[in-house]
């Protein structure tokens, strides 16, 4: 073996260090589907035990979501006071509480109380813990990692409607075993080192060199790395004040990445995503479906998601972040209006049940595959430096608040419209997505951050300035 492939196979490794924080990663994300997925089943159960109606019902889900908004917002801030590990082992903690008092609540109320409590964990999580492994991780194993957590939220999803699907399972036990995992993430972080990224923030370099080691392989060149996080601090501790975190996302070079990154994020939720995931049961059971025709749906549904999510993380990068949006929305689109169509002409019983799960599977598919990929990955690529703390935390803040919006209002305007014209103002937010991705998100393929910064403040941040994957390969040749 060449000493050329020695070193490339030893890097190829990850440490232990690093593996524990693959698993924190998984486990956070799987959490976040599991906890926002598994009241879709057990609502049914919940509104026998508590006689709920429609109100109380949309309180319960989306009570998660009011903690969401709480968490990604205050997280953001903890993770630079506290460091990031110590905000992770917080979030931890939560996680095992917030499971624990849902899973004994006396009342709807209570219940709901814990679910914003649980909220907090999963907001605090989607803003804090991809963060910190990235800054953990070598560059080489950062995308898969971020890989791991996207992926985990699928799976959550997944095993929550099979859950849900077996019917045998009490609601307080489907909710209160989500506190495992979470007691699982808290014990492994404690072995984890803090982010040397924080640690150099700090000024404690030695610290941070120590980290470096422990998380490397052998030989790695750790003070070549440590130069390159100290040479970033630098330079952005000599950034004028007035452009770093939440002051700089005023300015006017900004505002671009802020309006499509917070605009991607709302139309995530708004393109019917989440009616889907928290409500599909109870419209199904409300038109006719058996609760384990609901149910198995519901499963189809969570598999759907996440094999889609595979496979547009796997060819978004050839493809292009733009375009793979663009030629999969219409799809969603399509796929509401017809549904909408089926239960507004009454054909919405047993003989129409087929082509509704269709419509169903359909619009997980084109959804999934394409825009619920960008509210993520725009959030860690369109922020300059200096703001993206700031810039994510405030997208996070506006996908949740969207997120929160909707689910707190959905049953309500079921019952106020009808499930038809219901589906057909979703498809219509879909409609709006599109034309707001064609004119207003650049294709960001291809391009490093550094690129991305520097045509922002030169005011060329439109989809007529970035050239998409396959015309640089075209002006290339």
């Amino acid at each position: 073996m060449t000493q050329t492939t020695a070193t490339t196979t030893r890097s190829a490794r990850l440490t232990g260090p690093m593996v524990a924080a693959a698993a924190v990663s998984a486990i956070s994300s799987l959490l976040y589907g599991y906890d926002t997925g598994i009241i879709s089943g057990a609502l049914l159960q919940i509104r026998k035990d508590f006689t709920t109606g429609n109100g109380m019902e949309q309180v319960i889900a989306s009570a998660i979501l009011l903690g969401a908004v709480l968490g990604a917002l205050a997280c953001s801030r903890l993770s630079e006071r506290r460091g990031r590990r110590g905000t992770v082992l917080l979030i931890s903690g939560v996680f095992v509480v917030g499971a624990l008092l849902c899973s004994v609540a006396p009342t709807a109320v209570t219940l709901a109380l814990g679910r914003v409590v649980l909220g907090f964990a999963v907001g605090g999580a989607t803003q804090t813990v991809p963060m910190y492994v990235a800054e953990l991780a070598p560059a080489a194993k950062r995308g898969r990692l971020v890989l791991t957590f996207q992926v985990g939220i699928g799976v959550g999803i997944v095993i929550s409607t099979l859950v849900g699907a077996s019917e045998s399972v009490s609601w307080r036990v489907s909710i209160g075993v989500a506190a495992v995992p979470a007691l699982l993430m808290l014990l492994l972080t404690l072995k984890l080192p803090e982010s040397p990224r924080w640690l150099v923030k700090q000024d404690d370099r030695d610290e941070a060199r120590r980290v470096l080691h422990r998380v490397r392989v052998d030989g790695a060149d750790v003070e070549s790395e440590l130069r390159g996080i100290v040479e970033l601090e630098d330079r952005e501790r000599r950034t004028d004040e007035r452009e770093r975190g939440w002051s700089g996302l005023r300015r006017a070079w900004v505002r671009p990445a802020l309006v499509v990154g917070c605009g991607i994020a709302v139309f995530t939720q708004l393109s019917g995503i989440e009616m889907i995931i928290y409500y599909a049961p109870t419209i199904l059971t409300g038109n006719g479906f058996s609760t384990t025709a609901a149910l198995r749906v519901s499963v189809a549904l969570g598999v759907t998601y996440l094999v889609m999510m595979l496979v547009g993380l796997a060819i978004v990068d050839r493809v292009g972040r733009r375009r793979l949006t663009l030629v999969m929305v219409p799809g969603a689109a399509l796929s509401l209006a017809v549904l909408g169509a089926l239960f507004a002409t009454g054909h919405s019983g047993r003989d129409s049940m087929p082509f509704i799960i269709a419509c169903l599977v359909a619009f997980m598919f084109f959804n999934a595959g394409g825009l619920q990929l960008m509210g993520w990955l725009t959030g860690s690529e369109i922020y300059p430096l200096a703001v993206r703390g700031a810039g994510t935390s405030a997208q996070a803040a506006a996908l949740w608040s969207t997120n929160l919006l909707i689910t707190l209002t959905l049953l309500t305007i079921l019952d106020t419209i009808g499930p038809g014209p219901t589906m057909w103002l979703y498809a219509a937010f879909n409609v709006a997505a599109f034309v707001f991705v064609w004119r207003r998100m650049p294709e960001l393929t291809g391009r490093s951050l550094e690129q991305i910064e520097r045509d922002l403040r030169e005011g060329r941040f439109h989809p007529r300035d970035f050239a998409g994957p396959s015309r640089r390969r075209t002006a290339r040749r």
